[in-house]
């Protein structure tokens, strides 16, 4: 009779894993000191040495894995599972299962895909597969294997075997939100490597939710990648990754859908470590600050980047109702507002009525006096009805040159939109 604790059939479990890079301690002492023949004969003993350069450290070794080992988060978890029958007699109805459990899952590994059902293994024979899964969660996991097979006096046995391993962060990952005064939203996504070996960036990009497009800034005017071939992060090191985020038109022409719209998109990071070992992260959704909107926005839709003094200068603005009212609105552009101003123009007209989540366009032109960059302000919106004055500074940007270099009109959808928001001027100006 078989005792409980001895079983017909041999589980081995395996990880597979790529050795790691180790090279030779270095331990030198003066030749008057006491401990320097000690230090000299543990560095001829040491195996990572080569002889006659023991002081040296010239090059590296390979160090084959001595435990299961922890894996990084994104890495791909691999194991050999090997089952041996270790009796003289045959074996029948064997079969395998494997699980890996975790803080909060248990998934099923499928193992011996290709068998159609239980085999019987003869003397010395063996039944093995190699098993791979995507690790998903940090924490402890627990890879369960289950073997089932059929004694010669027909009884079902089965028997178990657990692995703990730990899954662990590779990177740290910061984000920062810039809300520019437009609709554009700017993203910094800082990277650190916490492994404890060097990694190689393969792909850092940023996966965009329906309401918004993505335009990466990690690239030179030519195409070419402000990184190099090679992003290489030595431990504790980072790497910092710039991205503008735009909401699509249908987003962009109703304020309440782009207040909403908060949910920006995933970073999606794929790298290699130790001798070429892959791994992804894909980071949860990323989410912009709530937008607060005043009564009014302000945005400049057309502009020229560069002028010529002393000639007009044509722009056009868009005035969006982001109240919950009708507004009739009176617009006024006085120079006279700021001493030593750099252009020269005084525009009053009305607007009409705007209705809530409306807009309306119209343009505007004033007189540059003064060469370099000057910045269009004083801009005064009132409401005809509440008699509230909406005043808006720093709106746009131009430079202004003396020769005839003036670039072409640019549309903001394009480059670099400006907006403000208004708030109610009560006696005092205020500016935003």
């Amino acid at each position: 009779m078989v005792e409980p604790t001895e079983h017909l059939l041999a589980l081995k479990v395996m990880r597979l894993i790529r050795p790691t890079l180790i090279s030779p301690q270095i331990l030198t002492a003066e030749p008057k000191d006491v401990p320097q023949y000690s230090f000299q004969k543990i560095l001829h003993s040491d195996a990572t040495s080569v002889a006659g350069c023991e002081t040296i450290a010239a090059g590296q070794f390979m160090l084959l894995p001595q435990s299961f080992g922890n894996i990084y988060l994104g890495e791909t978890f691999s194991s050999y599972v090997c089952v041996h029958n270790c009796r003289a007699h045959p074996v029948s109805n064997v079969s395998v299962k494997a699980d890996l459990q975790s803080n909060n899952s248990r998934v099923s590994l499928p193992i011996h895909a290709d068998k159609t059902g239980p085999v019987t293994l003869n003397p010395e024979e063996t039944l093995d597969d190699v098993i791979h899964h995507e690790v998903k969660e940090i924490g402890t996991h627990i890879l369960v294997c289950e073997v089932s097979y059929m004694t010669p006096a027909g009884l079902e046995t089965s028997f178990r075997k657990f692995f703990k391993f730990q899954v662990v962060k590779p990177l740290d990952v910061k984000t920062k939100f810039y809300n520019a005064e437009t609709d554009d939203v700017y993203l910094e996504a800082q990277i650190q490597n916490i492994t404890v070996g060097p990694i190689c960036l393969e792909k850092v990009e940023l996966e965009s939710s329906e309401q918004y497009t993505v335009i990466s800034l990690n690239a030179l005017p030519s195409g070419e990648s402000v990184f190099s071939s090679k992003t290489m992060l030595q431990p504790q090191n980072s790497c910092q990754f710039l991205y503008c985020i735009r909401p699509i038109p249908e987003i962009a022409r109703d304020p309440s859908a782009l207040k909403a719209a908060n949910n920006i998109g995933k970073l999606d990071i794929v790298w290699r470590s130790n001798l070429g070992e892959r791994g992804r992260l894909q980071t949860s959704q990323l989410q912009r600050c709530a937008l607060e909107y005043s009564d009014l926005r302000l945005n400049v839709i057309e502009a020229n980047s560069t002028v010529r003094i002393g000639e007009g200068f044509n722009f056009r603005c868009r005035v969006t109702n982001t109240s919950e009212r009708s507004m009739d609105l009176l617009m006024s552009l006085n120079t006279k507002a700021k001493p030593c101003c750099g252009y020269t123009g005084v525009t009053e007209f009305a607007l009409g009525a705007i209705e809530p989540g409306q807009m309306k366009e119209f343009p505007l032109t004033v007189c540059p006096v003064r060469l370099g960059l000057i910045v269009i302000s004083a801009l005064q919106l009132t409401d005809v009805f509440t008699k509230r004055k909406y005043e808006f500074d720093n709106f746009l940007q131009v430079f202004v040159v003396d020769e005839d270099c003036r670039e072409d009109s640019f549309q903001l959808d394009k480059y670099v939109r400006y907006s403000s928001v208004g708030t109610p001027n009560k006696n005092i100006p205020q500016t935003v």
